[in-house]
C-alpha cells in the first residue's frame, strides 16, 4: 500500500500511458530535471502518448507526483486538466507555457513552487531513489468546473466522480 500513492483511490479500467523519452521505471531523461532548483536539467517535461482510453473519455487530467520526497506529503511537480478526450499525446517541453504547445483551452495548476508549469525532478542530495508517478485519468466531463489556480489534490477530490479509466507511467531519479 505505501508503496503505491493511489491505493486509496477507487479501482478503475486502466489504458497505456508511454512516453519515448524513458522506459517505465527507469531514469527520467537529464532534461525532466529541476534547472530552478538547481539539479542539472531544463525542466523540461517528457514526450507522453496514451491509448486504450476507455469509450466516453471527454477529457483528461495529467498529474506528475513523487511521493518520495521528505515532505510529509509529497511533492507535486506538474498537474495539467481539460486536455481534450481526442488528444493521444503531449510532446517533449508541453509543460513549459512559454512553448505553447499544450492544445487550446488546457488548463496547468500551480505545482508545488507555485509555479503554473512543469517542475523538473530535484531530490535532496543524499536521498536515494525518488519516483516520478505521471498519472493519467480519463474523465466523463469536458472539462473541470474548479478555479485556475486549483492545486493537485483539489483536482484529484473534484474529478473523483468523473473517473472513467486511469493510465500510469513511473520514472525515477536517484541521487547520493
Amino acid at each position: 500500500m505505501a508503496n503505491d500513492p493511489n491505493w486509496r483511490l477507487p479501482e478503475v479500467p486502466s489504458f497505456e500511458l508511454t512516453s519515448t523519452d524513458f522506459e517505465p521505471g527507469g531514469a527520467l531523461p537529464t532534461s525532466a530535471r529541476s534547472a530552478i532548483f538547481g539539479a542539472g536539467g531544463d525542466d523540461r517535461s517528457p514526450a507522453l502518448a496514451w491509448s486504450g482510453a476507455p469509450e466516453g473519455t471527454r477529457s483528461f487530467v495529467l498529474t506528475v507526483y513523487d511521493p518520495d520526497a521528505p515532505t510529509g506529503s509529497g511533492f507535486w511537480h506538474w498537474s495539467v486538466r481539460d486536455i481534450p478526450g481526442d488528444a493521444a499525446s503531449l510532446p517533449g517541453d508541453a509543460g513549459n507555457p512559454d512553448a505553447a504547445l499544450l492544445p487550446a483551452g488546457v488548463v496547468t495548476g500551480p505545482n508545488e513552487a507555485g509555479l503554473q508549469r512543469f517542475l523538473g525532478a530535484a531530490p535532496p542530495s543524499g536521498h536515494g531513489e525518488h519516483r516520478y508517478f505521471f498519472t493519467l485519468t480519463a474523465l466523463d466531463v469536458p472539462t473541470l468546473e474548479v478555479d485556475a489556480a486549483a492545486t493537485p489534490a483539489i483536482i484529484g477530490f473534484t474529478m473523483l466522480g468523473h473517473v472513467l479509466g486511469r493510465a500510469q507511467l513511473i520514472g525515477t531519479t536517484i541521487t547520493e
